[in-house]
């Protein structure tokens, strides 16, 4: 969420019908809780303070955390107040943040879901449907400039990983590991059925990591699944730029969800077409045959069957098409625009 609203307000600052003013906090993970605490509560005084100083038409919290401050203001914001949120932000399985969220939402003027799996989530937790509409995410289609061509990014992993991929695809997962995100699943049940030739390379870290590395041991082709860890944003692209397909295996998980799917503009603005499982924000992203195809949760042969198809039928048309979708579609230039009209007409409302 930190990286996307970073990237928001990259792309309202090109704009010259928008005046902007922030209040950020830039955190790594490290003791990110403690921070986002301290953060949160200098908004109790920060946000008055900056309504007196800048006179706003509208004030936009980048997400339901942040927007969480509003029932803890002692008099009503004088200016309206809009927050986008992004699936687990909503969904977080406590009691007590359940409980609150419907507090939040009396208090909001306005609602940006970034897909209509979080609109319909957050309907369902107090939110006036009147006040809130749904836009995707965007992208910063200036990150596709960094990627090396694929023979040199082939080649710079390859060093890197001590491995060679030959002629060999490759596939690609990258994100948090959690439970939903459907690793483990994806290497017990669909990677040994997968005929095509193919390589598994793995990106990121997380509560699953255990789990996952024991689902590879379990695997016959093992030595074809490669978990590399957390990357730098230089490895990432070398990633993006030599895999052949991306694969999102989501698997439901009661109070998680899968709120948009930031990882697929990312692998599609690299001309990596993704197979992904059918599941909320998913849906959002993923327009069939276009950037990809999405296949109905747990049916691993669906999953292994239609990565094999991709892989030897229509891969290169896909591929161009998956980045052209993007460039065209989730391009923040673009997508800010959307933003924008809701946020004015919530301020003539």
């Amino acid at each position: 969420m930190q990286n996307v609203s970073v990237q928001m307000i990259e792309a309202v600052k090109r704009r010259n019908d928008v005046e902007l003013e922030t209040i950020i906090m830039y955190s790594s993970w490290r003791f990110i809780g403690i921070k986002t605490f301290f953060f949160l509560f200098s908004l109790l005084w920060r946000i008055p303070l900056g309504i007196r100083r800048f006179k706003p038409d509208v004030i936009l919290f980048s997400s339901m955390v942040t927007a969480g401050v509003l029932p803890f203001t002692i008099i009503k914001l004088p200016v309206p107040c809009v927050t986008i949120n992004h699936g687990q932000d909503v969904t977080l399985p406590l009691r007590i943040y359940q409980w609150y969220i419907r507090y939040v939402f009396r208090r909001l003027q306005g609602v940006i879901s970034v897909s209509a799996a979080t609109r319909e989530a957050s309907i369902q937790r107090g939110m006036d449907p009147d006040v809130g509409v749904t836009l995707p995410n965007g992208y910063n289609v200036r990150e596709i400039i960094k990627l090396p061509e694929r023979k040199a990014a082939v080649k710079k992993l390859e060093n890197e990983l001590g491995i060679k991929f030959g002629d060999s695809k490759i596939l690609l997962t990258v994100g948090r590991q959690v439970k939903r995100k459907g690793h483990q699943w994806f290497i017990d049940h669909v990677f040994d059925k997968i005929k095509a030739d193919v390589f598994y390379i793995v990106v990121g870290d997380g509560p699953e990591f255990k789990n996952i590395t024991a689902a590879r041991e379990r695997s016959a082709g093992k030595n074809r699944i490669i978990l590399t860890g957390k990357l730098s944003p230089e490895m990432l692209n070398t990633c993006y730029a030599a895999s052949d397909l991306f694969v999102m295996p989501n698997i439901p998980v009661e109070g998680d969800m899968e709120g948009f799917g930031i990882v697929l503009l990312e692998a599609n603005s690299a001309g990596v077409p993704a197979i992904a499982s059918d599941l909320e924000g998913i849906r959002d992203v993923i327009k069939q045959g276009i950037n990809g195809f999405r296949v109905p949760p747990g049916e691993p042969e669906k999953f292994a069957e239609t990565i094999d198809e991709v892989l030897q039928n229509n891969l290169q048309e896909l591929s161009e098409s998956a980045r052209k979708y993007i460039l065209n579609t989730f391009n923040w230039d673009v997508v800010i625009g959307q933003y924008i009209k809701f946020l004015k007409s919530v301020n003539a409302r």
